[in-house]
């Protein structure tokens, strides 16, 4: 038998190649194992969705496929397999590839749905010493190995990066960005039959979840993966690229694709998006910009963290440089918005709450930005966005929050820490006008949370902030406030509250 993980679920997993992978008629096996949910207290949303795909994707398959419903992994194997041998595909997870290396009788093949085979760039880290590892060399590597929006041995239109194109605000005369709607799925009796069960589990005391379950807003079969894909190239992908960073209270999806969730749960080969969006280009149907911009987020910066993920090993999620320890609170914990006065943390996490998802500003810089100015632990940061996004996977969270987002590796992955003051969200977003507090504030009732917490960020670890180029101007405007102390004292004030 050749077992498939809920996140394994495209065609090109069952596909025979030179590498391995199941013979066209090699029985196939999937396992729901129920342990999995009483382990985390994950979002309903994210449960339904991998639950919802791993179905559909039983029901596609037909008589091929023994579906087991079991406590965990283990039993599920035992009654399904037996003593035969079984092949898996290397999982995308440390507990995973330790599970199926602990099984007697399981052969572990080569990783599939990504670009680069995991040797490969450990032979391309490895030549470059395995510490000055930047996203953007990376990127280039694999442009030029992948022969990605190239002219021959020079990027198109001659430059590799175009994000200085990439950086608009959003439009100050509209609620909204004047795009086509993303692609939507309809549900049907499978996505019916998994809320039951939700229900079901919930109601026993078995589980618990956090944020709401509505309609399924995500792709959770091929057909629809597919469906999303081309309506993005289509009809969004020529307005992406502007709007990439820009942040909308009423338009939280802009022009971003939403393909992460059915990329992360193998509906999708990375190629095919990278090359589809190339063609629109070449066809005419998008600028350059926007295409770099896709390319970069999907080439460069989703494979990166996948090749990060295995070659800093499993320690890494471990690192704290910065020593934050702080416990996270109820409110966060709850998904509580209504707790928060500040408009911008506040919309944020009610999307959260509401759908499992928002772009990447957003995580960063109030999300991931609040977490880091709070000082709070980063391995129970790192677990809180795995649970509450349903594009999160370990190998997904795990570099994304402790090494870029919470800095916690003190600059492995990343130049400087991403945390701002009110003044770049207020610049990027709409979020800010209708709020009860400054941007540019400091001090006083109304100073911006993220203003104190920045300077208090940079107050605290100002010594290692002024060892770093990239940092060294903050301290050195930090020194010329001449309201610091009263800055410390609103953010000790804050406590544990929300803002």
């Amino acid at each position: 038998m050749h077992w498939l993980f809920g996140d394994q679920l495209g065609p090109h997993f069952t596909r025979p190649s030179d590498d391995g992978g199941p013979a066209r008629d090699t029985p196939l096996l999937m396992i729901e194992a129920r342990s999995v949910f009483r382990r985390r207290r994950f979002h309903r949303a994210k449960a339904h969705l991998v639950l919802s795909a791993m179905r559909h994707r039983a029901a596609e398959l037909g008589d091929r496929v023994t579906y087991v419903r079991a406590d965990t992994y283990r039993e599920g194997l035992a009654r399904a397999a037996g003593d035969s041998p079984v092949t898996v595909h290397h999982p995308t997870s440390y507990a995973a590839l330790r599970l199926v290396c602990s099984l007697p009788r399981v052969t572990v093949g080569p990783a599939r749905g990504f670009l680069v085979p995991l040797g490969d760039f450990a032979a391309w880290a490895d030549g470059r010493g395995g510490e000055r590892l930047r996203q953007e060399d990376f990127y280039r590597w694999v442009r030029r190995g992948h022969e990605l929006l190239m002219d021959g041995d020079e990027p198109a239109g001659g430059r590799w990066n175009l994000d200085h194109d990439n950086r608009r605000p959003p439009p100050r005369d509209s609620a909204v960005l004047d795009v086509p709607r993303p692609y939507r799925p309809q549900e049907d009796e499978i996505d019916e039959e998994v809320r039951r069960d939700l229900d079901r589990w919930e109601k026993d005391g078995d589980v618990s979840f956090t944020g709401r379950d509505g309609p399924r807003l995500f792709p959770a079969t091929r057909t629809e993966a597919r469906a999303a894909l081309k309506r993005f190239v289509e009809h969004r992908l020529s307005t992406f690229g502007p709007y990439e960073d820009a942040v909308l209270a009423a338009d939280p999806v802009l022009s971003h694709s939403l393909l992460s969730a059915p990329l992360n749960l193998g509906l999708l080969d990375p190629a095919e998006c990278v090359e589809r969006a190339e063609s629109a280009w070449r066809d005419g149907l998008a600028p350059l910009n926007s295409v770099e911009g896709f390319v970069r987020q999907i080439a460069g910066w989703r494979e990166y963290v996948w090749q990060l993920y295995w070659y800093f090993g499993e320690q890494y999620r471990d690192r704290n440089a910065l020593g934050h320890t702080a416990a996270l609170p109820d409110w966060w914990n709850d998904l509580d918005a209504g707790a928060v006065r500040a408009r911008c943390l506040s919309t944020v996490l009610a999307q959260v709450r509401d759908t499992g998802w928002t772009h990447h500003i957003p995580r960063l810089m109030v999300l991931g930005g609040h977490a880091l100015q709070r000082g709070w632990d980063p391995a129970a940061v790192t677990d809180w966005f795995h649970r509450n996004f349903v594009d999160g996977y370990d190998w997904v969270m795990v570099p994304n929050v402790v090494g870029m987002s919470q800095y916690a590796d003190g600059g492995r992955m990343t130049t400087k820490p991403y945390t701002t003051g009110g003044a770049y969200l207020n610049r990027m977003s709409d979020l800010c006008g209708p709020c009860p507090y400054r941007p540019g504030d400091r001090t006083g009732e109304r100073a911006c949370p993220y203003t104190v917490g920045y300077w208090s960020f940079v107050d605290r670890h100002r010594a290692r902030l002024a060892r770093n180029h990239r940092t060294v101007q903050s301290v050195r405007q930090l020194d010329r406030l001449g309201d610091l102390a009263e800055v410390r004292r609103r953010q000790r004030a804050l406590g544990d509250s929300p803002p």
